[in-house]
């Protein structure tokens, strides 16, 4: 029996030819920016962006190292990719307006898998308000390889680095932490247990909040509309990917400075807890450690306390010291601990 009397309703991406799926995939695309002059249909996308600054960020992201296809819908795929970048964009204070996308995918994927992945991509550029502008599409002999460069835009006297903390400044962060580590644990584990047993059904009811952090995160536009209100720009400010403590390492070490952050004083779920003490993990080795929750942890002037006070889904946690106290976590029984960046480091062997 044949592929097509198999799967009636599926394309083959050979009926298209690469210009035929590049049209079909990037048909109906919205244009939400003045700054875009020229989208999808040329050999460049064309840019105005008048005397503000612009920023660049880019993802690479492989099969089976960072995404696994087997509890991953290809929609929240396109989705996070996307977002992830969004994410990079907000953390400089910015705003991202263009997104460019590559592919390189295996005849495994039909065009209809394809377009489902776009759908994630477009869902998520009309969500925040970014324009699809171009990319490319290729051939790969296995998996599926996808590469996103997001543009965006800063005022010149707003936009954040990593290096500008200065010693007694606050540490603030968004939302909560360990959230999406605890929901990949679950992933794996109900992926061990169907390949042990395709018969037995994944058991994932009740962790519909830690799911949704790890397979469709959101970036913190939110929070960098609130810091605007209140007329508070950051000192310093980095999305968290990689965990809390790997985060916190790189602004200490590209500003100079050394830090105190409080376990008792990090934001933590309690479905997350649930799972911490299921799998039984610290909640805060979770948090620290755990990665891809895409929250904003920067740092302000202590003259800005009472502003920050009055903020909601805004966590105080530590603060910045001078680099010679070391960088360091006040364990809940009052013990000093230094940080050390144990989260995820494909390149570490």
């Amino acid at each position: 029996m044949g592929i097509h009397e198999q799967n009636p309703g599926r394309t083959e991406l050979s009926e298209l030819g690469e210009f035929g799926l590049i049209d079909r995939l990037t048909a109906n695309i919205e244009i939400h920016n003045s700054s875009t002059l020229k989208g999808i249909g040329d050999d460049a996308a064309v840019l105005d962006y008048d005397n503000k600054l612009i920023l660049v960020t880019q993802d690479l992201l492989n099969e089976g190292v960072h995404f696994d296809l087997a509890y991953t819908p290809l929609k929240h795929l396109g989705y996070k990719a996307a977002v992830v970048n969004f994410s990079d964009i907000y953390a400089m204070n910015g705003q991202p307006r263009q997104l460019i996308i590559g592919i390189s995918v295996s005849n495994r994927f039909s065009v209809e898998a394809l377009e489902e992945f776009y759908n994630g991509l477009k869902i998520a550029c009309d969500k925040y308000g970014v324009d699809m502008v171009g990319g490319d599409t290729t051939s790969s002999r296995t998996g599926f390889f996808i590469s996103i460069t997001v543009i965006g835009e800063a005022e010149r006297d707003k936009v954040v680095y990593r290096n500008g903390a200065k010693p007694n400044d606050l540490i603030c962060v968004s939302g909560d932490l360990g959230g999406a580590y605890m929901g990949l644990l679950v992933l794996e584990r109900e992926k061990k247990a169907f390949l042990s047993n395709p018969a037995v059904q994944p058991e994932l009811e009740g962790n519909d909040y830690v799911l949704e952090r790890q397979l469709k995160p959101e970036a913190r536009r939110d929070v960098i509309r609130m810091l605007h209100d209140a007329g508070i720009v950051p000192s310093s400010m980095i999305d968290i990917s990689d965990g809390l403590a790997s985060e916190l390492l790189h602004i200490c070490q590209q500003s100079g400075t050394g830090c105190a952050v409080y376990e008792e004083k990090i934001p933590i779920d309690p479905a997350t807890l649930l799972l911490c003490e299921e799998f039984k993990i610290i909640p805060s080795v979770a948090a620290l450690n755990g990665g891809e929750d895409y929250e904003l942890l920067f740092t302000i002037p202590l003259s800005d306390y009472e502003k920050i006070q009055g903020l909601p889904g805004i966590s105080v946690i530590g603060h910045i010291t001078e680099a010679s106290e070391g960088k360091n976590l006040i364990t809940n029984d009052r013990k000093l601990i230094p940080l050390q960046a144990q989260g995820w480091n494909h390149m570490r062997s």
